[in-house]
């Protein structure tokens, strides 16, 4: 990833520290220029001690400002240790040391690398040029003291040959030793933003997580609350029409609503511990499968809906995921043939097994209940097929009635079904002298 450093704010602690330094280096630069006068690096044709020290000062003290200023700090850095060489001031080593300082500062700071390798390109070029017109003056000068020139290799120029070589390892280690810490910035600025970027994705996904967990919880309690509570209101419409002409039947009917009222809160209760429990994998965990079918298609009959039940093909194991899916389409495509189909309608369950796929299919004779926007019903029938990998077809029949199919493909073929998942061929469980046959051909239809 592409990462271009901008220009950083310089830290209080950053600001103290290069004022310690630069302060440091003054004081060096002092002792450094008193030691040399009393050496007599440049014999008589050093000047007085305060030039000494006002060139101290000049050289040292602009380093406090060295990360915020850098590019002026180093031209100006390079043009006092120029100053200061041609006036003969008897400090060199800590000039050398806040050159190479300023000239690192340069290569580790500024944002905008053309300007940093122009700058100090210039400095560098220019302190050669300097080194190569002084070399000239000194092989060109008379006098008789100094190194010897005679020879092809002689003293003099193995003097001037290590001149150039320091020089060389001087800027080349500060241009280089620049460019490293700007590179490992540069490294640091990538990882900081891929962190943050991985911040942001953790975020989101637990947003997202969050968000599919209220899906779920919603589908779930729809799928319990809706079922249970329609079966309630048609007992207890039943036995408002029977109330003064059948006390035994409004008392079945009442016990069909007490009944129906205690599943609902044991269904609820299962999928609240589910819920609950950190290491429960998914809400299949408490809730039920493809072998509480039968059970489904009972309670279905005793509410008032005629349905029959039929198995086709050899059935086969199916993850606990598809199967709780399966049982609970069937559910919401039962209540809603309760619900919407008129108090004529029958419906029609058939479950099929192929080498490859699940096939679960409800029907009804009843009204059409699909008009306009879609209920939470088939939106969660669609959103429990596509989490089984399967596809959802629901609409109107031609014949009259509605039709819910769900097919579940399978990755490989499983072993024989749990017990409680009715095997045979394709028999009724139960079906009312009204209830017209169907074949596989009239439900597709």
């Amino acid at each position: 990833m592409s990462v271009r450093l901008p220009s950083r704010r310089v830290s209080p602690a950053e600001r103290r520290a290069d004022l310690w330094l630069a302060l440091a280096l003054l004081i060096g630069a002092i002792i450094s220029a008193w030691l040399g006068q009393v050496a007599g690096v440049y014999g008589d044709e050093t000047p007085a001690f305060g030039w000494a020290l006002v060139y101290s000062a000049a050289l040292t003290l602009p380093l406090a400002l060295r990360r915020r200023y850098p590019e002026v700090v180093l031209l100006w850095v390079a043009a006092m240790f120029y100053v200061g060489a041609s006036l003969r001031i008897p400090e060199v080593y800590v000039g050398n040391v806040a050159v190479f300082i300023a000239m690192y500062t340069v290569g580790a700071w500024v944002a905008d690398r053309r300007r940093a390798t122009v700058v100090r390109w210039m400095v560098i070029a220019g302190m050669f040029v300097w080194l190569l017109v002084t070399t000239f003056q000194a092989a060109t000068a008379d006098g008789d003291g100094g190194l010897s020139r005679a020879g092809l290799f002689s003293p003099f120029a193995a003097y001037m040959l290590l001149q150039f070589l320091v020089n060389v390892a001087f800027f080349g280690g500060a241009y280089l030793f620049g460019e490293r810490a700007w590179a490992q910035a540069r490294s640091r600025a990538a990882l900081e933003e891929r962190t943050r970027e991985l911040d942001r994705e953790r975020e989101l996904t637990a947003a997202q997580a969050v968000a599919l967990d209220r899906v779920r919880i919603a589908r779930e309690l729809h799928d319990v609350v809706a079922h249970h509570v329609s079966a309630m209101g048609v007992q207890a419409g039943a036995a408002r029409a029977v109330l003064d002409r059948d006390p035994a039947a409004v008392r079945g009917a009442l016990q069909a609503v007490e009944q129906s009222a205690r599943d609902a809160l044991v269904e609820l209760r299962q999928l609240l511990e589910t819920l609950r429990t950190p290491d429960a994998d998914t809400p299949t965990d408490s809730t039920v499968h493809l072998s509480a079918l039968p059970d489904l298609i009972a309670h279905a009959r005793e509410n008032g809906l005629p349905t029959t039940f039929a198995v086709v093909g050899e059935p086969l194991e199916a993850p606990e995921l598809v199967q709780v899916n399966l049982y609970r389409v069937a559910q919401e495509a039962l209540t809603n043939a309760r619900r919407h189909g008129g108090p004529t309608a029958t419906a029609d369950v058939r479950l099929r097994y192929s080498a490859d796929a699940i096939e679960l299919e409800v029907s009804n004779d009843g009204r059409a209940h699909l008009v306009g926007r879609p209920g939470l019903g088939l939106v969660g029938m669609r959103e429990r097929a596509s989490a089984s990998g399967g596809t959802l077809e629901a609409g109107p029949r031609p014949r009259g009635g509605f039709l819910v199919r769900v097919r579940v493909p399978l990755s490989s073929p499983g072993s024989p079904a749990s017990p409680g998942v009715p095997v045979g061929p394709g028999v009724p469980v139960a079906a009312t002298p009204s209830a017209e046959p169907s074949t596989d051909a009239e439900a597709r239809a």
